[in-house]
């Protein structure tokens, strides 16, 4: 079973996920490795983002070695109140000296086809030939819906094995994302999901416990090949497990 730890409330989830955070960067950056991140979009992961931009935590970073990426994006201009970016970037990187060019945003306001062409680019010209992007941390939500990143339930890119990065039409929202594939994620050393609030616990029963059906549970298919997978929760959203 998925290792799962949980928290009273969202404070102490996010200092959690802080930690982790640093404690990961510092190991890379003190072997003299980059720290590549992909960051998560919506509500959830801003309380930890503060955090990082926080002198408590900014101090421990060394942030000319930090490489921040994003999981997946909708496909919106990047000064769009709905931007993952954007919120990021409000959040925390603004607030830290990272080099500008660490921070490689999905160029999400081009045609959602040509976004992805571009930012699995990107991402092969910086893990430089590997048959996977070997990200040292990625940061995934959870849906009312099972779905991480912008891997929705019975949408085209489940299904894709082939590349890095898709774009994604999702019929119910009516709206295009760039997204990271299954096994792009799937090639990270560390994978942490954060989720709060009794409205997920179901849906992490189901995705832990319950049985494979990964087109209606999209985030089953977070199977990491070498690499480790934490869910950190709050007591609501951990309820059933």
């Amino acid at each position: 079973m998925d290792k799962i730890k949980k928290f009273p409330d969202i404070y102490k989830l996010s200092r959690a996920a802080a930690d982790y955070f640093v404690n990961l960067s510092r190991a890379a950056t003190q072997r003299g490795d980059r720290f590549s991140v992909a960051l998560s979009g919506g509500s959830t992961p801003e309380s930890l983002y503060a955090l990082l931009a926080t002198e408590a935590y900014a101090s421990r970073v060394d942030w000319p070695m930090v490489h921040l990426f994003w999981g997946d994006e909708r496909c919106v201009p990047p000064d769009h109140i709905d931007s993952n970016y954007r919120m990021a970037q409000h959040a925390f990187i603004k607030s830290v000296p990272i080099p500008v060019e660490n921070v490689h945003r999905i160029p999400a306001e081009r045609p959602p086809e040509e976004a992805a062409r571009l930012y699995e680019r990107e991402l092969r010209q910086f893990f430089g030939g590997m048959e996977w992007p070997r990200f040292d941390l990625i940061l995934l939500g959870i849906g009312d819906d099972g779905h991480t990143a912008s891997l929705f339930p019975h949408s085209p890119a489940l299904q894709v094995t082939d590349q890095w990065v898709a774009e994604n039409y999702i019929e119910k929202l009516d709206v295009w994302r760039v997204t990271l594939t299954a096994p792009a994620i799937n090639a990270a050393a560390n994978i942490a999901f954060m989720a709060i609030g009794e409205k997920k616990a179901g849906r992490i029963y189901e995705v832990t416990q319950g049985s494979y059906q990964p087109d209606s549970l999209p985030a089953q298919l977070i199977q990491p090949t070498n690499g480790k997978l934490v869910w950190l929760v709050d007591e609501a959203a951990g309820s059933l497990v």
